[in-house]
Formats: C-alpha cells, structure tokens, sequence
C-alpha cells in the first residue's frame, strides 16, 4: 500500500501564487490603483471646474428639512445633496473611463479584429486557389496520358 503524501502549506500556497489568475489578478489591482489616480485628476482638474462653473462644486450642503426646526444639527435633515453629488461624481467618471479609455481600445481591438480577420480571409483565397491550380495540373495530365494512348 502506497500512501499518498499531501502537500504541505508551504507547497499549497505556492502553488496558489503561481497560478495565472493570482499574476493577473494582481497586476490588474496595481494597474487600476495607477489608473484611478488619472481619472480622479482628470475629473477633479478638468471635469468638476467645469461643472463649477455652471453651479456649485460642493453639493454636500444642500439639504431638506423634515422636521419643524432644523437649526444647525437639529431636525431631521435629508442631505440629497451630497446623494446627488455622489452621483454626479460616479456618472462623470464612468463617462470620462468609457470616452478615454473603453471606447479608443474597443476601437483598436475591432481593427486588429478585423485585420486578423483579412489575413484569415487572403490566406484561406490562396489555399483555395492553390488547390484549384493542383487540379487543373492533374486534369492536363490525365489529358495527355489520355491523348498519347488513343494515336496508333
């Protein structure tokens, strides 16, 4: 009787890390971090002064009252604006990821798509075209070994 050996903790947790999904998984958390820090200056530096200059850059002050007095922190006070800027936050910076960044590699992936595609497409022409020669080479042959058989 042959027992099998389990692996050890240390063996288990290596064989975690090098699996491709942990890699990739990793550097995506990396590369999102660097890439939030773009999108935030983006909106902060370009997006949220131009939203300021229309209306107000700091919504977190607007509120509703529902109680008789609201003084200072008394009352019941719903803070729809800062609902409301939260939102407009994350809209602003769906839009700036999508029209920067998804939309430019959507692009570039449907032409390399496409090319990839053309290639395909010429190669499978030339094959066909190959095969099309082979059979009129061997139908020319067959021509000719008929032809000389048939003369006395």
């Amino acid at each position: 009787m042959s027992e099998k050996k389990e692996p050890s903790i240390w063996e288990g947790f290596k064989t975690f890390l090098m699996r491709g999904n942990v890699v990739d998984l990793a550097v995506a958390v990396v590369i999102g971090a660097a890439f939030t820090n773009i999108v935030n200056s983006v909106v902060k530096g370009i997006i949220n002064p131009l939203v300021g200059a229309i209306g107000t850059k700091n919504l977190d002050h607007y509120s509703s009252c529902l109680s008789s007095t609201c003084k200072g922190d008394q009352g019941i006070q719903i803070l729809w604006g800062s609902v409301l800027g939260a939102t407009l936050s994350f809209v602003i910076t769906a839009a700036v990821v999508y029209f920067l960044m998804v939309l430019p590699m959507a692009k570039y992936l449907a032409r390399v798509e496409a090319r990839r595609k053309a290639k395909e497409g010429a190669q499978e022409v030339i094959e066909v075209t190959e095969l099309e020669v082979l059979k009129e080479i061997r139908d020319a042959l067959v021509a000719q070994r008929g032809s000389g058989h048939d003369r006395p």
